[in-house]
């Protein structure tokens, strides 16, 4: 063996060596857990079929309750459960819910990845109906909801005749009849409040964009997503894409954990 043959050998298994470790270390690293923030009107139940599909393929998943309290007070009750896992965690949201991620997630370094499906993506000093507003097509008006009194204020309900229509029309009547009626309200003054700096300035973020939502327009969605600088995927869907396309949603949550 001469000189020439020993040092390319001696190369090539170095060179194996280097490939094989990033390999071997990634077989090892545990798969992040996906946190599933719901939204407004909505409750955890709707990422079932998205949950079971990431659980299917490895992923720790928690979809825990959204308060709906106000954006400030919601995002600190996520800060509170976030601060209770370990790991990487990759964080998902639908609709009102992505102005509590983008709240939630700032600062903390275990966040690894910010996915945004049909969701507010504000930065700092947007309100909802600022960005909701912002382009024509949203069905969801003040004049859509009910606002139902409380000892602290109010809730704002979608009108029963209107929520299928607008919030679920790609779901069949039964289903959104039984999601209507068990629909989570909105603090009512959360309207009226801003965000704080988002989490998205400082982490990457995915956007499933629903080309047929009539709550916030898809327009709106782009012009979100574009800002943040996020990797977009659209689907023809309504308001609850993560429902009525659970298979797509849960692709793009994996695209972001990986």
């Amino acid at each position: 063996m001469t000189r020439r043959t020993l040092l390319a050998g001696t190369a090539g298994a170095a060179t194996g060596a280097v490939l094989a470790e990033p390999a071997a270390l990634a077989h090892r690293r545990p798969a992040p857990t996906v946190v599933l923030v719901h939204g407004a009107f909505a409750d955890a139940s709707g990422w079932y079929e998205v949950a079971a599909e990431l659980t299917r393929a490895g992923y720790p998943v928690i979809a825990p309750p959204n308060p709906l309290r106000g954006v400030a007070a919601d995002a600190a009750y996520l800060a509170s459960i976030l601060a209770t896992l370990s790991g990487p965690l990759v964080l998902v949201a639908h609709s009102y819910g992505g102005m509590v991620v983008s709240n939630a997630a700032t600062g903390n370094a275990n966040v690894k990845a910010l996915v945004y499906v049909a969701a507010f993506a504000p930065d700092e000093g947007d309100t909802v109906p600022g960005l909701q507003y912002r382009f024509p097509g949203s069905r969801v008006t003040p004049d859509a909801l009910d606002f139902r009194p409380h000892p602290t204020g109010a809730d704002a309900y979608i009108k029963k005749d209107l929520f299928r229509y607008a919030f679920a029309g790609d779901l069949p009547r039964e289903k959104a009849s039984l999601m209507w009626a068990g629909q989570r309200p909105l603090n009512a003054s959360t309207f009226e409040e801003p965000s704080g700096v988002p989490a998205w300035r400082t982490i990457p973020s995915w956007y499933l964009a629903a080309r047929n939502d009539q709550v916030i327009p898809v327009a709106a969605q782009r012009f979100m997503a574009q800002r943040a600088g996020s990797r977009v995927v659209e689907v023809a869907a309504s308001h609850v894409a993560m429902m009525s396309q659970p298979a797509a949603t849960a692709d793009v949550i994996k695209r972001a954990a990986r």
